[in-house]
């Protein structure tokens, strides 16, 4: 029997008995949708977190902050040590320290850093468009996300230019209908210093952003030199060791990611610490691995017990089919070919489990994204809940198929060993 038509008679004995096949294999289905499922929703979250990664930094980026001394009255609870007026800091914020320029010149001189970038952390009171009319700013971007803006109109803010974006919600607050309606508005941001005096400076809208899923461009977003004129008027007055501080700088460096250990512990040893955005993100990522792992276990039970649903199948059919298998071995049909048979029909009903299982796992998959996404949480900008990677779909199609194939090999063993006289003596 050639090759071919082996396929064929499997395929033709599969569906000999309709009912028994359709409830093996709708235990297949339910591994199958269930593994289609949870590794479609594990590929989704992480490639949300893709998207927040692309929107926050480079791949040779690092974020370097000061470390916090530990032992110089940092604690978590016991008792409060004696108060050093010499050890005391001004250069902190919430319990934290921050860097300060000299900080910065020592992160530029280590080896392999080849640009130190900060922003300034500034808060207007309000906005005042060119009716007068003012409002306020729940949110302020910052400069350092020009690079990474997505824009409905105009362009990104020009660093020595009294220019700022704002996000696509402010266009009818500013008197527009349409992004290109508000370019080229003359906008006053107001900040306050210390002792509550207001103080402003104008700026010209050159672009319009779209939120991404980073958060970027959420906010109005000022050029370095209005963000460096409002931190001014919010530090008006302070020590200079109060107004010339950062709480981190974004440093590039070469030859990533070889170089980045070598980076961190030298950075380590002046006292900062350094970190890529790979690193921030990748207890989220854990997490979220992890959980898909849990989830698809439960997925593999479910095709453990479906081989057992394969074994008693095709058990069942040797049984049944005891004179057939007698008669074609006299025919001069071999044991190997006969084992080739009761296998492929295995094969058949994990392809056939597989095939339905995975459908429907992609089908609910995208559909509930797409209502989910365009619906409660349409909110969350570009959240994605489930993505499809073909590559895993095969894997499960494959390890669906291995699994079927091991299930038919404990029938197909035995039919391979049956004695033709005694096949076909039997009743």
């Amino acid at each position: 029997m050639r090759t071919t038509d082996l396929v064929g008679t499997a395929l033709a004995n599969t569906m000999r008995s309709k009912l028994r096949t359709f409830l093996t294999v709708i235990a297949i289905v339910i591994g199958a949708f269930t593994l289609t499922l949870t590794t479609g929703l594990g590929a989704g979250i992480n490639k949300y977190v893709d998207n927040m990664v692309e929107g926050f930094g480079a791949p040779d980026e690092m974020t370097v902050t000061k470390q916090a001394d530990m032992g110089s009255g940092f604690s978590m609870g016991g008792a409060p040590s004696e108060y050093d007026p010499e050890g005391a800091s001004s250069g902190e914020m919430f319990g934290m320290p921050l860097l300060t320029g000299k900080d910065l010149e020592t992160i530029r001189d280590a080896e392999h850093v080849t640009a130190v970038e900060t922003a300034r952390l500034v808060e207007p009171e309000f906005i005042e468009g060119a009716d007068g009319r003012q409002w306020a700013v729940p949110f302020m971007g910052a400069s350092y996300e020009i690079g990474t803006l997505s824009m409905a109109a105009g362009r990104e803010p020009a660093e020595d230019a009294a220019e700022v974006t704002v996000p696509t919600d402010w266009v009818e607050a500013l008197g527009g209908t349409e992004p290109e309606d508000v370019l080229g508005q003359t906008v006053t941001l107001v900040a306050a210093d210390p002792l509550g005096e207001q103080s402003g400076m104008e700026a010209e809208v050159v672009g319009v952003t779209e939120a991404v899923a980073s958060g970027s461009g959420a906010g109005p977003v000022p050029s370095r030199a209005v963000e460096d004129r409002l931190h001014e008027i919010q530090t008006a007055g302070l020590p200079e060791e109060q107004r010339d501080t950062y709480f981190s700088a974004t440093v590039t460096v070469e030859g990533m990611p070889e170089n980045e250990a070598a980076v961190q512990a030298a950075l380590a040893e002046q006292g900062y610490s350094a970190q890529t955005l790979e690193d921030q993100l990748g207890v989220i990522r854990g997490i979220i691995d992890a959980v898909t792992w849990v989830l698809n276990g439960f997925a593999l039970i479910a095709l453990l017990a479906a081989s057992f649903g394969i074994i008693n199948t095709l058990l069942m059919a040797v049984q049944e089919r005891t004179r057939e298998i007698g008669l074609m071995k006299a025919l001069g049909m071999t044991g190997g070919r006969i084992f080739g048979l009761f296998t492929l029909e295995a094969v058949m009903i994990g392809l056939l489990g597989s095939l339905i299982g995975i459908g429907l796992g992609v089908a609910v998959g995208l559909t509930a994204n797409a209502l989910l996404t365009q619906g409660a949480l349409s909110g969350v900008t570009g959240l994605v809940l489930y993505a499809v990677e073909p590559l895993s779909l095969l894997l499960i199609a494959l390890l669906i198929l291995a699994i079927a194939f091991l299930a038919g090999t404990l029938p197909a063993a035995r039919a391979a060993r049956k004695d033709p006289i005694e096949a076909l003596r039997y009743e």
